[in-house]
């Protein structure tokens, strides 16, 4: 299957979707943007295929780029986090210790240390 790299610039009534060396179209808003690609090839006769959307907004690519990396290293640091936090509250648990003083150990309230020591919860956190 075909790739096509667009690059979405921002212009007065949307975006300027511009296709490799296919040519330009728009959109009004970037959730449009593979649909319209998409039918702009259609309507030239391409071929469908998967298309790459880059969004140029100049120097504020590097911010957004930052803060989408930021969001995913948070997003696997808290996943780490309950996986560490079930751990040691099994682990406490193991260890003799009763739900109140666990709950203490680790800052947590009770309901909450129960939580993370019951199979149930840990399967839908």
């Amino acid at each position: 299957m075909k790739r096509y790299s667009v690059t979405a610039k921002r212009w007065g009534h949307g975006w300027e979707l511009h296709i490799g060396d296919v040519g330009v179209t728009q959109c009004r808003v970037l959730d449009d943007a593979v649909e319209m690609v998409n039918d702009y090839l259609d309507t030239l006769g391409f071929d469908a295929g998967e298309v790459d959307v880059v969004v140029d907004l100049g120097s504020l690519s590097s911010q957004v780029q930052r803060s989408r990396s930021k969001t995913v290293e948070a997003q696997r640091a808290s996943e780490e986090a309950a996986a560490l936090s079930r751990a040691t509250a099994d682990a406490l648990r193991g260890a003799g210790l009763s739900v109140s003083d666990g709950a203490y150990v680790m800052g947590v309230s009770r309901g909450r240390f129960s939580q993370l020591t019951s199979r149930e919860s840990a399967a839908c956190n």
